[in-house]
């Protein structure tokens, strides 16, 4: 005869899962955002002391450049050790996955963005609510584009990992295992959303919006069930909103190879925020939807369980 289950009492109710020997998801989430936390203060204070105390000063991108490095420790090294010591599972299983098909997705994912944000630009200026001044080449030299180009596209790519392997990785992921799969997309949107909140500019429009762009990237990360295409999206829609068509970026200005002036009316443009804060983002958010299902269409015909 087979022996049933041990029964938990209270507190293992509380602490443990029902299924298996490891903590429940909640506990889980808490302990990794504590791991990061500490992480990114042990980076993070001594950095800004060094900085501080050089009496140095320094650029709006340097800092964008240091946050992001700091980050990208506390993040990776967060998610690593709590899904090894406490999800009980491997890194690679949070759909990191190395194949060929990874560059191919971070490819496709990168350029999906370019027609995105197209599409917005187009529709703006048609309305009449933008206007093309410049390239940065016809004010600069070829030379100091380029110094400026690359510093910022290397700092993209590494919000794109960072924030991609966070809430599209460890936090929908875990609340989905915890939860339900819809309440992980959701409850992570709405994380994802508000981590933005802080953001020159912010409103509660600028959070619907993000929360909107997470559920995006959220859905190309249920139609492969690997982070690759969402971080390529991720990085595609920085580096072409604010890079190739001159708009902010979720509040921040950075290098841009166009300039532009946006006058339409902020509920539509979002305003000094970027599209993410306007109505104009959701026809972006649409064809992305779209593109995204055509790119993923021949691989879950060929791989129902994909």
């Amino acid at each position: 005869m087979s022996e049933s289950p041990p029964t938990q009492n209270f507190l293992q109710r509380i602490f443990l899962s029902s299924t298996e020997s490891r903590l429940r998801a909640v506990w889980r989430l808490l302990l990794q955002t504590l791991m990061l936390f500490i992480l990114t203060v042990c980076v993070g204070i001594p950095v800004g002391v060094l900085m501080y105390a050089s009496g140095v000063i320094v650029s709006d991108q340097v800092i964008l450049s240091l946050s992001e490095i700091t980050e990208l420790f506390g993040i990776t090294l967060s998610i690593f050790l709590a899904r090894r010591f406490l999800d009980k599972r491997s890194f690679a299983s949070l759909g990191l996955k190395l194949d060929r098909q990874v560059i191919l997705d971070l490819l496709i994912g990168a350029a999906i963005p370019f027609l995105m944000m197209g599409l917005i630009f187009v529709l703006e200026w048609g309305l009449g609510w933008l206007h093309f001044e410049n390239f940065a080449w016809e004010t600069q030299s070829v030379g100091i584009v380029l110094a400026r180009l690359v510093p910022i596209t290397l700092i993209l790519i590494l919000v794109g990992w960072n924030e991609e392997l966070l809430c599209r990785g460890y936090y929908l992921q875990t609340i989905a295992d915890g939860l339900n799969l819809p309440l992980g997309v959701i409850i992570s949107s709405a994380i994802f959303g508000l981590l933005h909140l802080g953001n020159p500019n912010a409103t509660w429009n600028s959070v619907l919006g993000i929360f909107l762009a997470g559920l995006f990237l959220a859905y190309a990360y249920l139609r492969t069930k690997r982070l690759w295409l969402s971080i390529g999206l991720h990085f595609g829609w920085n580096f072409f909103e604010g890079v190739v068509f001159g708009f902010p970026v979720s509040g921040l200005d950075f290098f841009k190879l166009a300039k532009i002036n946006v006058s339409g009316p902020a509920i539509w443009t979002g305003g000094a925020f970027g599209p993410e804060a306007g109505l104009i983002v959701i026809p972006g958010l649409i064809l992305g939807v779209l593109l995204v299902a055509l790119y993923t269409h021949s691989k879950l015909q060929s791989d129902p369980n994909a």
